[in-house]
C-alpha cells in the first residue's frame, strides 16, 4: 500500500519560472488522500526558505515540513560531525555555510556554484583536498535544464576534483541511499511504501529503486527521449507528466 509520494522539483512540477501544467491539480488530488507528500531536491542555488517561497509564490502549496534539500541534509551532516568546510557553493549559499567555513578545512563541500566553478575556486578546493580534507558532494547530477538548454550541474566538477585528488566523494543528496532514508523516515514509511517521481533517470530514478522505493520518470524537465532505457534496475515507471501519473495512482485506488 502506498503511504508516501517523494516529488522532485524542477523539471518535474516547474520549468524555470513557470508551473507545468497540471501539476497543481495533481498535489491538489494528492491532499485529498491519505498520502504523506515530501520534495526532495538538490538545487543548491536557493536557501531552503527561498526556495519554500518561491513554490508557495507558484501556488504549489509546499509545507516547510515536507520540504527536503540536499544543502539542509549537507549542513546537518557537518553539524552532526563537528566538521569544519571550504564551501565551493552558490554565492545565495555563502551564508548558510559561514560558520562552518575555515582556513584549514575538514571537508571541501561542492554544489552547484554556477560561475564559482572557475580554475581559481576549483584549485583553491583540490589543494584543501590534496592536505587531508575529505569531498562532500552535494548530489550527482550531471545537467540540468534552464531556460530551454541543458547546463552542467555539479557532478562533473565533483568527478574531476575526485580524480584529481585521488578522493571518493561522500554524496549527501540523490542518488544516496542515506538521503532516501532520511526522507522516509520523516513519513514514517518503509521504502516499498513510497514512490519516487523525477526527471533525472540516474539522480531521481535509480537511486529511488536502489534504495527499495517504487520509482515513476515523467518525461517533461531535463528528460531525454530514451533515457527509461539508461536505467540499470528493473521497476521504472514512465508517465507523461505528473499529471499523468497522478491519475494513474487515482485509478489504482
Amino acid at each position: 500500500m502506498l503511504k508516501a509520494v517523494l516529488f522532485d522539483l524542477s523539471g518535474v512540477l516547474y520549468q524555470d519560472q513557470q508551473v507545468l501544467e497540471g501539476a497543481v491539480e495533481a498535489l491538489q488530488t494528492l491532499r485529498r488522500q491519505p498520502l504523506a507528500l515530501r520534495f526532495v531536491t538538490n538545487t543548491s542555488r536557493q536557501t531552503s526558505d527561498q526556495l519554500l517561497e518561491r513554490l508557495n509564490g507558484m501556488g504549489l502549496d509546499v509545507r516547510r515540513e515536507e520540504l527536503f534539500t540536499a544543502a539542509g541534509a549537507v549542513l546537518a551532516y557537518l553539524q552532526r560531525h563537528g566538521y569544519t568546510a571550504y564551501p565551493l557553493v552558490h554565492p545565495n549559499l555563502d551564508q548558510e555555510f559561514a560558520s562552518y567555513t575555515a582556513a584549514s578545512p575538514d571537508v571541501v563541500v561542492v554544489a552547484d556554484a554556477g560561475e564559482r566553478f572557475d580554475y581559481a575556486h576549483l584549485n583553491r578546493a583540490f589543494s584543501h583536498l590534496m592536505t587531508g580534507a575529505e569531498l562532500i558532494a552535494i548530489g550527482d547530477n550531471r545537467y540540468f535544464r534552464s531556460d530551454g538548454q541543458l547546463l552542467l550541474d555539479a557532478g562533473p566538477f565533483i568527478h574531476a576534483l575526485a580524480y584529481a585528488a585521488d578522493k571518493l566523494p561522500v554524496v549527501i543528496g540523490k542518488p544516496s541511499a542515506t538521503f532516501f532514508t532520511l526522507v522516509l523516515d520523516s513519513a514514517g514509511c518503509s521504502a516499498a511504501e513510497a514512490l519516487m517521481i523525477g526527471d533525472d533517470v540516474i539522480g531521481d530514478v535509480e537511486g529511488a529503486l536502489r534504495a527499495g522505493l517504487q520509482a515513476c520518470l515523467v518525461q517533461t524537465g531535463k528528460y531525454q527521449p530514451g533515457d527509461e532505457e539508461r536505467c540499470a534496475l528493473p521497476g521504472l515507471q514512465l508517465a507523461h507528466d505528473v499529471d499523468d501519473i497522478v491519475g494513474t495512482l487515482m485509478d489504482r485506488q
